[in-house]
């Protein structure tokens, strides 16, 4: 390839399509395309990576067997262990603790302190942290947390809206607690410190979000996440509760169909851990980093579904494992940051997709899977796309109509954080479009749990994204984070209430690990697959940059 020469961050090729979107912006400006049909969605859907060939198969060992999960997800829960039966003496345990929470995002953070405020003490509780306390999607969360707190809202609009988003298929005990507890955790949060975009007047900032017929996004700028984490984390700090880094477990210990703790391996020393717990709840987030089709991926570099693979290995129950999440709009150049996430608050906001013709094509605010969807449709069928230097594609994300229809200046106040990630290329995101693609961005399914985080296993909790069934087969902005903080409560509660009433610990035993090992060599797995991974592997053709299989 010739040597490019580059104009305001772009090359000089896409620049001149970028005045195609300008020509066209002013009689687009007033315009908006109308929402699909159910008959429409059901056929843009047909070009999702859920529905496109050899993506999946059934999995064949295990409680779920049979059911369809990605290749990458299934080869996973058909892995080994990463040791071998009688390598750890259980005998004497490292740490004994009441209550074992595994990851430090909102989720188990929010956990730690319900538990201490329900009167589990301090020093009765544990938080295991991968990497650092906060290294989790919850601090990379940018568009807002659904809460129904207006008058013209509701709890029932609220589960109406994340139903239909779902595909009607969320498990609704579930999803009516996600949905009645918002109110009380926007409160919580407030009460913690956090810092929620306000009217002049002192009333909220509420935005309209994909899928939903209310306004009701509560956003800290585009930091929320990062907003909500600092206050719970400080919580938990204050508190002193106990927590150990570059922790990640890597097996759960049981005593028959009781989870009595976890064996964890530290990063640094190399050395194995035994934790004996009375309750443990699993918040380890999602896989990300699997990039499942090959798609890049806005998770953090811990997202490789540890929490899925060792609940399940123990017993556990999943659902909703055939569906995965792809955002509609992840940053597609520059090459630097592709994957990485451009929040829904922009188009709900203004910002309209375009194609290179600079057409508006689709509503903005259709459910994720939907718009995720019409934009590879565009792409790859319609022909439509802009084309990276790299052989990435595109749609443009026209960002200059948010202060052109919100007034001068409002992307550098509502987005500082994606206004300076494509200023450190060059490109003013306030003066010209970014180019966008979706990108592996949620774990639908995962561990499934009853309306207090409890899973099928004695002893076992789940709360985040790691559990499946409050979204169903398709989740909206902004209940993720909610879903994280209400049901990271509702798990330290729960466990709190199991401890007191007199429960003893259990013995420490690797015998379901033993007789999965049988049903692998049974099956014919092949012995080099190991699982948990921890961390992705980069090496070689598996590098971020590589090209999206599904096309």
């Amino acid at each position: 390839m010739a040597e490019l020469k580059f104009i305001e961050g772009y090359p000089e090729y896409m620049y001149e399509l970028i005045k195609v979107v300008e020509q066209t912006r002013a009689k687009r400006k007033d315009y908006t395309p109308k929402a699909m049909t159910m008959e429409e969605r059901e056929d843009v859907l047909k070009v999702h990576p859920d529905y496109a060939e050899g993506g999946k198969r059934a999995i064949n060992i295990g409680v779920n067997k049979g059911d369809i999960a990605p290749n990458e997800v299934a080869d996973l829960l058909e892995a080994y262990p990463l040791i071998e039966e009688g390598e750890i003496d259980l005998r004497k345990p490292d740490y004994t603790t009441d209550i074992l929470i595994i990851g430090g995002g909102l989720a188990g953070t929010t956990a730690a302190i319900w538990a201490n405020d329900q009167g589990v003490p301090k020093e009765n509780i544990l938080l295991v942290n991968k990497l650092r306390h906060g290294d989790a999607n919850s601090i990379m969360a940018q568009g807002g947390t659904q809460a129904a707190d207006r008058e013209n809202d509701s709890p029932v609009i609220h589960f109406i809206d994340a139903l239909g988003g779902g595909h009607f298929t969320n498990k609704p005990d579930v999803l009516q607690t996600l949905v009645e507890d918002a109110p009380l955790i926007i409160d919580w949060l407030i009460d913690l410190g956090a810092m929620f975009d306000r009217e002049e007047n002192g009333d909220f900032v509420e935005i309209w979000g994909g899928g939903t017929c209310r306004k009701r996004m509560h956003a800290c700028r585009d930091y929320t996440g990062l907003e909500e984490l600092r206050v719970i984390r400080d919580e938990f700090k204050s508190r002193e509760i106990p927590s150990l880094e570059y922790e990640p477990v890597i097996e759960l210990l049981t005593d028959s169909d009781r989870v009595t703790g976890a064996l964890l391996w530290n990063f640094e020393t190399g050395e194995y851990k035994i934790v004996e717990a009375t309750a443990t709840i699993i918040a380890t987030g999602g896989f990300g980093r699997l990039h499942i089709r090959g798609f890049p991926t806005t998770n953090h570099y811990g997202a490789t579904c540890d929490g899925v693979v060792i609940a399940y290995r123990a017993g556990a129950r999943l659902r909703d494992t055939d569906t995965v999440q792809y955002h509609p709009t992840g940053a597609a150049y520059p090459q630097q940051i592709i994957g990485l996430l451009l929040t829904e608050k922009l188009r709900s906001m203004g910002a309209q997709p375009v194609n290179k013709d600079g057409e508006a094509f689709v509503f903005p605010l259709e459910p994720r899977d939907v718009e995720a969807s019409a934009f590879i449709r565009e792409c790859y069928v319609r022909d439509k796309g802009v084309v990276t230097p790299t052989g990435m594609r595109g749609v443009w994300l026209d960002t200059p109509l948010i202060d052109i229809k919100n007034g001068k200046g409002t992307v550098d106040k509502a987005f500082p954080g994606m206004k300076r990630m494509f200023a450190r290329f060059g490109i003013d995101m306030a003066k010209y479009p970014v180019l966008v693609f979706p990108t592996l961005h949620y774990q639908n399914g995962g561990v499934e749990t009853d309306p207090w985080g409890k899973t099928n296993l004695e002893g076992l909790w789940v709360a985040g994204e790691v559990s499946g069934g409050v979204h169903g087969k398709n989740r909206l902005m902004g209940n993720s984070t909610l879903d994280c903080i209400v049901f990271g409560r509702k798990a330290g509660i729960s466990t709190a209430e199991y401890v007191k009433s007199g429960k003893k610990r259990g013995k420490l035993t690797l015998e379901h690990m033993k007789k999965y090992v049988k049903l692998l060599k049974e099956a014919g797995i092949p012995k080099e697959r190991k699982a948990p991974i921890l961390l992705p592997d980069y090496r070689g053709k598996r590098v971020l940059a590589r090209m999206i299989d599904v096309f």
